[in-house]
């Protein structure tokens, strides 16, 4: 018999063997039946775990929007903020930048600005929420880092914006 032959036999003797033992399982009778265990919650880091990044970043929201030139809170841009402060006021262990954004109408110098009185103003009513100024800090970088490139109002509107971006731990800078 060749070693070929003595191989092939013997890789199925113990495929055989294998799969001759239904209780193989035993210490867990869920995966005896083939199914997975229960789920006892959301997994953790998902989007739809309510302490996670993913959590606040898509069912909370983590940007609001301007109109052009301004910095004044739409009540649209409050809702979302309410429900950023409760996030914040429920998750203590996490910090947030607030970072201010413009569109790329404007000098450098004017949108830097704009920016800083936009994320500014999303700072403060954070803090009138209740939400500990400690735990808080905002940056602008204006015009520098847009969400849509294009010259049009479509593309403007969705880069006058302030972004929270939250993380564990103390802040840094």
């Amino acid at each position: 018999m060749s070693h070929f032959t003595k191989a092939l036999l013997l890789v199925g003797a113990l495929a055989a063997s294998a799969c001759t033992n239904a209780n193989r399982f035993e210490d867990d009778p869920a995966l005896s039946r083939g199914t997975a265990a229960p789920a006892t919650g959301p997994i953790p880091g998902s989007v739809d775990d309510p302490t996670s990044t993913a959590f606040f970043q898509q069912r909370v929201g983590d940007r609001v929007l301007f109109a052009v030139d301004q910095s004044t809170l739409s009540p649209e841009a409050r809702q979302v903020l309410d429900g950023q402060a409760q996030w914040l006021l429920t998750n203590t262990d996490y910090m947030a930048v607030i970072e201010g954004h413009a569109d790329e109408q404007g000098t450098r110098e004017y949108n830097i600005a704009l920016g800083a009185r936009r994320a500014n103003a999303v700072m403060e009513y954070l803090t009138s929420k209740g939400v500990s100024p400690a735990r808080l800090k905002f940056v602008s970088y204006g015009k520098e880092r847009p969400v849509e490139i294009c010259s049009e109002e479509a593309c403007y509107a969705k880069n006058r914006r302030a972004v929270t971006v939250i993380a564990a731990g103390g802040l840094t800078g």
